[in-house]
């Protein structure tokens, strides 16, 4: 029943902005990191930002200084504020989390199911 469901992508100027947001349902006992992929057309995913637990955070070098991951773990939410947006930023972005279900005594891997993000002018 654990699900990842990414909204806020769309279309966007070079130089705008976009805000992503994951929120992860179900019953959920603990979330550890949480992290966010894009993938571009013919291209490998590629790690974007991570999150951890406590909120380290990381960034790949193209986006740092753009880009902020934030999480909610009250709302068991990450966020991906994306700034100064540039076309080589278009691609599929993909929220992901190692979540542990209410029932299960094992954590598994979840992605979410993709939101497109179009940066053009």
């Amino acid at each position: 029943q654990v699900q990842l469901v990414e909204s806020g992508g769309g279309l966007v100027q070079p130089g705008g902005s976009l805000r992503l947001s994951c929120p992860a349902s179900g019953s959920i006992s603990s979330i550890a990191a949480m992290d966010w992929y894009r993938q571009a057309p013919g291209k490998q995913r590629e790690l974007v930002a991570t999150i951890t637990s406590d909120g380290s955070t990381n960034y790949r070098d193209s986006v740092k200084g753009r880009f902020t991951i934030s999480r909610d773990n009250a709302k068991n939410t990450v966020y991906l504020q994306m700034n100064s947006l540039k076309p080589e930023d278009t691609g599929v972005y993909y929220c992901y989390a190692f979540i542990t279900a209410v029932g299960s005594n094992w954590p598994a891997n979840y992605w979410g199911q993709g939101t497109q993000v179009t940066v053009s002018s």
